[in-house]
């Protein structure tokens, strides 16, 4: 990462879920499918834009990438509820997830077993683009994030 420093000031939140607890059904992929509201507090000085991924990090044999947005410009505090569910958020760019789409593919709450746990990552980036042709695989977004990242923020909620 590029310089990354703990800022534990950087963080992510929603009003929908706390922390480690489930993400609503309006949110899963096997329901309504809305992505859900996020808001950031203050990022690092010299932030000059942001990426959003989001893993299930339970999957048995790598994290699941199910939805990747980036180039937000660095004025943004928060991303709407249900704005990327099979439409661009405000026009934002999105990465290609795991399931083959360029927008937000939530939990799906019918598979049952043990609870999954879902990994919402912000990273503060030092650069106003990642510079990606369109539609990345989101783990290609996940890595450029990475390397130009001066902090990273995240929230997890599980399936159940």
């Amino acid at each position: 990462m590029a310089n990354v420093a703990a800022d534990v000031s950087f963080r992510l939140s929603s009003a929908r879920f706390q922390p480690g607890k489930p993400i609503p059904h309006e949110n899963a992929r096997s329901h309504e499918n809305l992505s859900p509201f996020l808001e950031w507090t203050e990022p690092p000085a010299g932030t000059k834009s942001f990426a959003l991924i989001l893993e299930d990090i339970s999957a048995p044999e790598r994290a699941l990438r199910m939805w990747a947005v980036y180039d937000i410009p660095p004025k943004h505090r928060h991303l709407p509820d249900g704005r990327s569910s099979k439409a661009g958020t405000e026009a934002l760019p999105h990465g290609i997830n795991d399931f083959g789409h360029a927008h937000y593919d939530g939990p799906d709450l019918r598979l049952g077993g043990p609870p999954h746990t879902y990994r919402f990552r912000l990273f503060a980036l030092d650069v106003p683009t990642l510079g990606l042709t369109t539609a990345p695989m989101a783990g290609r977004v996940l890595e450029e994030a990475k390397a130009h990242a001066l902090a990273e923020a995240d929230l997890t909620a599980t399936d159940h």
